[in-house]
């Protein structure tokens, strides 16, 4: 396979170089990985480059091209990186629903942890062996349970769409949070309440009136609505599951 052909960096075998008297220093793509990852988690993914990622390890950023070809590689390489802090058994324990969740709260975490990591796989598909690890393990707590391959991996796809767009919606708080100095309850009682009081009061959205009157859901924590959706998910894939 030509140097030039595109391969998928897991794919592509690491370049290994010792440093020694009168040499320069080698590198790893694990270095180089784990130093982008810190750049994006504290200044986000558009200040990670290779210019960047050079000056904080010393040297120049031609040199660190030899280990990482291609940015999208280094984006694969941060992905998979991060994706080793989701902390899962060998082997599902054989019941689904418990299995399912865990992966879905470990995701939670670490997205949570590392904001840019769910915009980048939503735009992008990549198959690094930790992703494949994760993935292998939702599919195999269907296993048994859902006879169709297609139907398993369309739940587990579900699944993931649930905790990528709750993920989402959490980082969103976040960072209007930050942006506007306040808290979402300050946010929520003092920018927007004035302006519900309105639409309620007119009376002309009734469904969104009783929405916000009789919903219990305005009180509850981020991480307990997060719960709250995942149960529903996991009910509709139960009630196949139990066909």
């Amino acid at each position: 396979m030509s140097d030039d052909q595109p391969t998928s960096i897991w794919m592509r075998p690491e370049r290994l170089e010792r440093s020694g008297p009168g040499r320069r220093p080698g590198y790893s793509r694990d270095q180089i990985t784990r130093t982008a990852v810190q750049i994006a988690d504290a200044e986000g993914l558009e200040a990670t480059t290779m210019r960047r990622i050079a000056c904080e390890l010393g040297t120049g950023a031609m040199s660190l091209y030899r280990y990482v070809p291609k940015r999208d590689d280094l984006f694969d390489l941060m992905i998979d990186m991060v994706i080793r802090e989701i902390e899962l058994p060998d082997r599902p324990s054989g019941d689904w629903r418990s299995d399912l969740s865990l992966v879905a709260h470990q995701t939670r975490a670490t997205g949570l942890r590392h904001s840019w990591l769910v915009p980048l796989l939503s735009g992008r598909p990549t198959l690094g062996p930790q992703l494949l690890r994760v993935h292998e393990f939702a599919l195999a707590a269907l296993d048994g349970f859902v006879p169709d391959i297609d139907d398993v991996t369309g739940y587990v796809g579900m699944l993931n769409d649930y905790i990528h767009s709750a993920i989402r919606r959490e980082i969103g708080w976040q960072e209007e949070a930050r942006r506007t100095g306040l808290d979402p309850e300050t946010w929520k009682r003092d920018y927007v309440g004035p302006y519900v009081r309105q639409v309620v009061e007119s009376g002309t959205y009734p469904l969104f009136t009783r929405s916000i009157l009789e919903s219990r859901m305005s009180h509850l924590s981020l991480a307990a609505r997060f719960q709250h959706g995942l149960e529903r998910v996991l009910n509709g894939i139960g009630a196949q599951v139990a066909i």
